[in-house]
């Protein structure tokens, strides 16, 4: 694209109608929040994947369950998300099986105070996907809407002419236009984000509540 068609671009959205600069300027915005969120939640994402990799690999291979539990406990702002489940059901572990309850008893309470913690965690992984589902499926519609109203003000200006010709209704219909291109430019990666980090968080919440039940086995084996 040539410096030519860029100042072209620039003067159909400088000449385009006062509702259609708002739904262009309404859309550069969700676009750019949904780019903040896109790179936001990939970095989250990522992180909770290679914390949870390495949180099993401790966990597996066999290692002291008291150790696990302090240094779960002694760096929490940089602990996983599965290594917060743990810690949440050993903490009541510990507590319940001190007041010597019935191991069904004590288990289920094990199972409660991870499925709390749990129940946060995936809460906090999928904090603002809503935002790109939202952005993904309602900008193609805004952006239409501002081109449907900039194509009917281009067509209400023709009433004035004599003679109404292609090159004078063309530049009002391509201003509108350009509204629709940027409700897309604003959807299609909002959506394709969305599908790939709802995918994400599900595989996690798999992981996790696979790891309370055999973490519950465990438990359950060492008050007998």
């Amino acid at each position: 694209m040539n410096v030519t068609q860029d100042l072209a671009i620039v003067e159909l959205i400088a000449n385009a109608s006062l509702i259609v600069k708002l739904v262009m300027a309404l859309l550069t915005y969700v676009s750019v929040m949904s780019w903040y969120w896109i790179f936001r939640k990939w970095f989250q994402l990522r992180d909770a994947r290679r914390q949870t990799d390495r949180f099993e690999r401790d966990f597996w291979s066999g290692g002291d369950l008291n150790t696990l539990y302090q240094q779960a406990i002694g760096d929490p702002q940089h602990s996983g998300a599965l290594e917060r489940i743990f810690a949440a059901g050993f903490r009541e572990f510990t507590k319940l099986r001190s007041q010597r309850l019935d191991p069904a008893t004590a288990i289920d309470g094990v199972r409660r105070a991870m499925r709390a913690t749990y129940q946060r965690e995936v809460d906090d992984l999928e904090a603002h996907l809503a935002f790109l589902a939202s952005a993904g499926s309602v900008s193609p519609y805004v952006g239409l809407f501002g081109t449907v109203w900039g194509i009917m003000h281009s067509f209400r200006g023709l009433s004035s002419m004599q003679t109404a010709t292609l090159a004078a209704v063309a530049p009002g219909i391509a201003e509108a236009l350009v509204a629709t291109a940027i409700g897309l430019f604003a959807a299609i990666p909002a959506v394709v984000a969305y599908n790939r980090f709802a995918h994400d968080t599900d595989r996690l919440a798999v992981r996790f509540e696979s790891f309370m039940e055999e973490f519950s086995n465990i438990l359950q084996r060492q008050m007998k």
